[in-house]
């Protein structure tokens, strides 16, 4: 649907984006005075008590064409124990989502109003609150409008994920290096990498890797941090040649490597970057778990992505990592890719599964304005599988991974999901990633090292967790790497520096 114009009744920037997130959700479009539109004017009017807990009403004036206005009003009451603030936005959005609902006849969102990156963070305040995962489930429909299986779903991958977040302490952490470069740059990516640059270029960078990471190995020793985890990612980490890739691993391990080390990962990603040696260097340095990801194993789908492998590939190098050293091996399945239907992802799972990798992670394909696939979109007409497609494409792909007992136990959300989906990694029991569930659930201090690296740091004294970035930009970092360091060790004072009488 297209409309001209939206109005609201207030210029605060959480109201506007609130709204727009609803009209996103059912792809409604403002194309402006010149655009043809189905309507002239969407206006969005909230009223809210002066009564605790605050009750917001909310009337929509809908304009069309021949100057005739339909008129719809909606009432959400917030919760005793929410913010209040909290609980007006949350009543505006579901205003808006019920005039969509009620005035297009348009099915429920899977995840109602809930859009967030993290939705199990409302789980765990529930959880610690005392609620029971039955009462969460319930609460999740009657505030969001989430679906029962989106509900259920988050209510058990919180559940389980309560054991891994009751290790460790405050002065636990984890270390994230970025590997900045690919072979290749994906049809779908957006991530901030580099086609492999030169050698002389590859030894600035490693230079200056170097430093960075002993500035932060210097930073856990001085402060009294421990290390749970380490996780290289990128980028594709293993695009490295050979020897620069066994001396980036030394490096990492000769900063943080001991027995405190529950888990140790590096993104392998596609076989064209692998080798017998860097699987050497991966069991020399005591790497636990390795990446490995297909994304899809139709080969017309892979060279439509730009994934120069086959699945053959794929399988040849999952069995010479097992054949090497006793690790365990995630995988990464997209669904949504153009041109596939729920009847490829079926055939791309059954060729995952039997495999038996420890960790099965699926995508829903994120369309991120910086990837060439939204360019091709613009300019190819290159056309997605449509959301109900691609919603039977998690079907079949959940569907794979629970016959095999794979259970979910970590998840995130990411704007412009295909088929309003989630990402969801899937484990046997015991192969759960630390790192994933920290990660994702904010719960521990990140140390981030490396190419567009992010620090992610617990508010001990704050009250609040603090971020500090290094340069996506190579040339940027490569030349204030000082500037990061400092930065970082900064904010990692702040909050873990013990204060002096």
């Amino acid at each position: 649907m297209k409309i001209r114009s939206l109005t609201i009744n207030s210029r605060a920037e959480v109201i506007v984006k609130i709204v727009r997130e609803v009209l996103t959700l059912f792809k409604v479009e403002i194309v402006g005075r010149t655009g043809e539109a189905d309507y002239v004017q969407l206006s969005v009017v909230n009223r809210q008590s002066g009564c605790e807990p605050p009750s917001v009403m909310t009337e929509v004036f809908l304009f069309a064409h021949d100057g005739a206005c339909e008129k719809f009003h909606f009432v959400s009451d917030g919760k005793a124990d929410e913010v209040p603030r909290a609980a007006v936005h949350r009543a505006i959005k579901r205003n808006v989502y019920a005039f969509f609902r009620t005035r297009f006849a348009v099915p429920p969102a899977p995840w109602g109003i809930l859009h967030g990156v993290r939705p199990t963070k409302i789980v765990h305040r529930w959880l610690r609150g005392g609620m029971s995962p039955e009462e969460i489930v319930a609460r999740l429909g009657e505030d969001y409008d989430c679906s029962a299986g989106k509900a259920r779903l988050i209510t058990d991958v919180a559940v389980r994920q309560l054991p891994f977040l009751a290790q460790g302490n405050a002065r636990t952490v984890s270390i994230y290096v970025g590997i900045p470069f690919c072979l290749s740059r994906c049809l779908y990516c957006s991530f901030p990498s580099n086609l492999l640059p030169s050698e002389k270029k590859l030894r600035a960078f490693m230079d200056v890797l170097a430093r960075d990471l002993d500035a932060a190995a210097e930073d856990v020793r001085a402060l009294g941090l421990t290390v749970q985890s380490i996780y290289i990612g990128g980028g594709t980490p293993t695009s490295l040649p050979n020897d620069f890739f066994a001396e980036m691993l030394k490096m990492v391990y000769n900063a943080f490597y001991g027995s405190h080390i529950a888990e140790f990962t590096v993104e392998a990603g596609r076989p064209d970057s692998m080798s017998a040696e860097k699987i050497a260097a991966m069991k020399e340095h005591a790497v636990t778990r390795v990446s490995v990801n297909p994304q899809s194993m139709q080969e017309v789908t892979l060279e439509r992505i730009g994934r120069h492998h086959s699945p053959e590939d794929i399988v040849r190098m999952v069995h010479e990592i097992r054949a090497a050293m006793n690790v365990h091996i995630n995988m990464d399945v997209i669904l949504g890719l153009p041109g596939e239907t729920a009847a490829d992802v079926e055939r791309t799972m059954a060729a995952v599964t039997v495999l038996a990798p420890d960790d099965i992670t699926l995508h829903a394909l994120a369309l991120k304005r910086g990837s060439n696939l939204r360019l091709k979109m613009e300019t190819e007409h290159v056309e997605l599988p449509s959301d109900a497609e691609t919603r039977r494409m998690s079907e079949a792909a959940v569907r794979a991974v629970e016959e095999v007992g794979y259970r979910p136990y970590y998840l995130y959300r990411q704007g412009y999901m295909s088929g309003d989906l989630e990402n969801v990694g899937y484990a046997r029991a015991g192969a759960e990633s630390i790192y994933n569930i920290q990660i994702m659930e904010e719960h521990q201090t990140i140390i981030g090292i490396g190419g567009a690296a992010t620090t992610k740091v617990l508010g001990i004294r704050s009250g609040r967790m603090r971020s500090v970035f290094n340069a996506k930009d190579l040339v940027t970092y490569l030349r204030d790497i000082d500037i990061y360091i400092e930065k970082r060790r900064a904010l990692l004072r702040a909050e873990y520096e013990e204060e002096t009488p």
